[in-house]
């Protein structure tokens, strides 16, 4: 566990530093004082004003590392976001690579024990065992990453990453010769399934003929793994790589066989620059940074947060120059689409993978419909089961 009173320690330690600098210059030798007057003592430093707030205990439990480069990565630059803005009005600590299941649910109960007003469990598999836990605490809040289940002292977040897959869809779309995309997924929730569907709609809108092949690795972060899934891939004939995973194997893996790539959380274009196309990014901080005011304040309620291009929670990183100008406009063009709220990704009609109607004609899934999602759209190879 890591805690941030860093700055406390260093302002004693500059508050000391300066109180021995006065005592030596006042200790001169006796020739220097002889015909001076005596000095007056010298000042104690300024006290520091206290600050006007009560510090918010925040706690974040991360699925995996922070160094992931992915998707704890961007998390945990949401807290130090979170740091940077409150200053001391805030105390945040962290705990990384917490098991799903059963082992999380000890790990909150601790934190809320140790008096944290507010924790984040930013993994779909922590959700039954935080909602155990928030019953047992009702004064502390919690914030689960997303899921779908609430109570009244616990509320979810999460964003439209679809938005931003279907753009990068149309990059993959773009730059596919072989018409066959792999695509590296984890586990098969709706998150996952609505992430791939997009992406295959953005694909097909610039090439109709291609198809997205899925394995899955049942794992969010495991390196080996993601290379692996992606090489199969590679070596069935894809010659793009898209990933809902949180590190850059696959990517590493489509250059070393000469394809394209497309990331997921952040920029991850420094890993394999050659096959780098872009990437569905997420920018954690403003949402940290409202939920603590809003505790510390105490207007803070149990909702449930899905936020959009439009409110900045989701973009997308810098599409390659590699991918043609045309398309790069068009993917400009329906991303101002997408914010300007007049593009849906899911307006139907979308037929699913075995041919029946999922979406009609002019209709748009509600929220929890998408939430909710539990199947491929057509040109989806493996099954929406896992």
């Amino acid at each position: 566990m890591n805690s941030t009173h860093t700055r406390r320690a260093l302002r004693r330690s500059m508050a000391a530093l300066t109180a021995i600098t006065l005592v030596a210059a006042a200790c001169g030798s006796d020739d220097d004082t002889a015909d001076k007057p005596a000095a007056e003592p010298a000042a104690e430093p300024a006290a520091e004003p206290a600050a006007d707030c009560d510090p918010i205990k925040a706690a974040f439990v991360y699925v995996g590392p922070i160094g992931d480069a992915g998707w704890t990565k961007k998390h945990d630059d949401g807290r130090l976001e979170l740091e940077a803005a409150l200053g001391d009005c805030v105390e945040t600590t962290f705990l990384e690579s917490v098991p799903e299941g059963a082992e999380s649910e000890a790990i909150f109960e601790r934190l809320a024990r140790d008096g944290n007003d507010v924790i984040f469990g930013t993994s779909f598999g922590y959700m039954d065992q935080m909602l155990a836990v928030a019953e047992k605490f009702p004064d502390v809040k919690f914030e689960h990453a997303t899921g779908y289940k609430t109570s009244p002292n616990m509320g979810t977040y999460f964003g439209a990453a679809e938005e931003a897959r279907y753009l990068s869809g149309m990059a993959a779309g773009a730059m596919t010769e072989s018409g066959q995309i792999g695509y590296v997924a984890a586990f098969p929730i709706p998150e996952v399934l609505r992430g791939i569907n997009a992406f295959t709609l953005g694909a097909q809108s610039i090439n109709p003929d291609t198809t997205v092949e899925v394995v899955w690795t049942s794992t969010w972060f495991d390196p080996v793994i993601e290379k692996e899934a992606a090489e199969a891939l590679l070596n069935g004939g894809a010659d793009v790589i898209a990933q809902h995973q949180d590190t850059p194997s696959a990517g590493e893996a489509a250059q070393t066989a000469g394809g394209y790539w497309v990331g997921y959380n952040d920029d991850m274009s420094r890993f394999a620059p050659e096959a780098w196309l872009t990437a569905p990014v997420w920018d954690w901080g403003p949402f940290y940074i409202n939920v603590v005011e809003s505790v510390s304040n105490g207007t803070w309620t149990s909702d449930q947060y899905y936020g959009t291009m439009a409110d900045g929670l989701v973009t997308l990183a810098d599409v390659a120059d590699v991918v043609p100008q045309d398309v790069r406009d068009q993917i400009s063009a329906k991303a101002d689409e997408i914010i300007a709220g007049s593009f849906n990704a899911f307006t139907g009609p979308i037929v699913n993978q075995d041919g029946t109607e999922a979406v009609a004609a002019g209709e748009t899934p509600d929220l929890g419909t998408l939430l909710g999602m539990d199947y491929f759209v057509a040109g989806v190879i493996g099954s929406a089961t896992g």
